[in-house]
């Protein structure tokens, strides 16, 4: 049996969104009308905005800020001011909810790959909400939609490893931020169909209550830098994303989840919940086609992608958070998984006792 003492437990998980909604229909009569004039193919990709099956989003700003072109610094500097705001949103009530006080905190991993910010968001946070200043710092940048489910295993092997300590969990991604005005690219026409904005904290260490944060794992394939990251141009940062994903994802993703299970002696048939990131509605049949999954497996995952589209990192731990806070008494096997940049599976074993 394993010693209580060093096995890292996620004591509290919260999440904060910008108060702006943007709902879908309002979102393509604008990218009609922004993109529309200058980009022959609009018309034909406009069915992206109704195959989303995203009703709404949040964002930073109100859908009128994105009718005008804003240059790379000022979309960064809104970035540096909302993500930290979110942040300590999300901070304040997964610290609340731990039953605990800022003072307790021994260590902040932050993840973000969606704005840049040096100062990294960790220490930002850490003057805002005024740390001790022996708090232990953990940027992570760079890992995109996979950032939610690593940067969660890298805070577990932290606490783990010095199981006296708690560390403050963040994520934050503004994906809003990076639509380019005078991109008439596909892929920006994607992006402004499924991105949103969004955040979430939580507390981890190996004290108190919460699931306990049993293995984690990923798997990086070769000769596949080009499936998803971002360009970084003049104009700021544009995203790369493959339209192979959703066929990457049936065929490489299962060989991927066994061996992963099978270093633990588990199967796919002991896992009670998948809790997987919804880069978008395709990408989630090709999960449940992949890991062989029955109508209405991955309902969490759908209903957050409705709801709040694609948040990069953070979605994942918005569906991870909707579960633990509906269904409270419920117990068994979660396994989460996410994909991003590298390309990179993120696989995290979660145990509700």
């Amino acid at each position: 049996m394993a010693d209580l003492t060093t096995v890292p437990r996620l004591n509290s998980l919260a999440t904060a969104v910008p108060d702006n909604v943007l709902r879908q229909e309002d979102v393509v009569k604008a990218a009609g009308e922004i993109l529309g004039p200058g980009f022959a193919d609009f018309a034909r990709l406009a069915p992206v905005y109704r195959n989303a099956q995203i009703d709404q989003r949040h964002s930073c700003m109100p859908i009128d800020w994105f009718r005008t072109p804003h240059e790379f610094a000022e979309r960064n500097a809104l970035f540096i001011r909302f993500a930290v705001d979110l942040l300590v949103e999300a901070a304040e009530l997964a610290i609340g909810q731990a039953g605990l006080t800022p003072y307790d905190i021994d260590g902040v991993v932050a993840v973000s790959t969606s704005g840049i910010a040096t100062p990294s968001l960790d220490a930002l946070v850490i003057d805002r909400m005024r740390l001790r200043p022996d708090v232990q710092r953990l940027p992570i940048f760079g890992l995109g939609c996979a950032g939610g489910v690593i940067g969660l295993a890298r805070a577990a092997q932290l606490a783990k490893a010095e199981p006296d300590k708690r560390y403050l969990f963040l994520v934050v991604e503004l994906c809003s931020l990076n639509f380019l005005h005078g991109d008439h690219s596909a892929s920006n026409i994607v992006a402004t169909a499924l991105f949103g904005d969004g955040a979430a904290a939580g507390v981890v260490s190996c004290q108190g209550d919460g699931p306990v944060l049993k293995a984690w794992g990923e798997h990086t394939w070769p000769h596949s830098l080009d499936v998803m990251g971002w360009d970084v141009r003049a104009e700021g940062l544009k995203v790369i994303f493959s339209r192979d994903i959703p066929t990457l994802t049936r065929r490489e993703l299962r060989p991927v989840v066994d061996r992963f299970l099978k270093r633990h002696d588990l199967a796919t048939t002991d896992i009670d919940r998948f809790v997987c990131h919804p880069g978008g509605a395709k990408v989630l049949d090709a999960l449940e086609q992949a890991l062989d999954l029955g109508d209405g497996a991955l309902a969490a995952s759908r209903t957050i992608l409705r709801n709040f589209g694609n948040m990069s990192a953070a979605t994942v731990l918005f569906v991870l958070e909707s579960l633990l806070r509906d269904k409270p008494d419920e117990t068994g096997r979660y396994l989460m998984t996410t994909f991003g940049p590298g390309f990179t599976a993120g696989l995290l074993l979660l145990e509700r006792e």
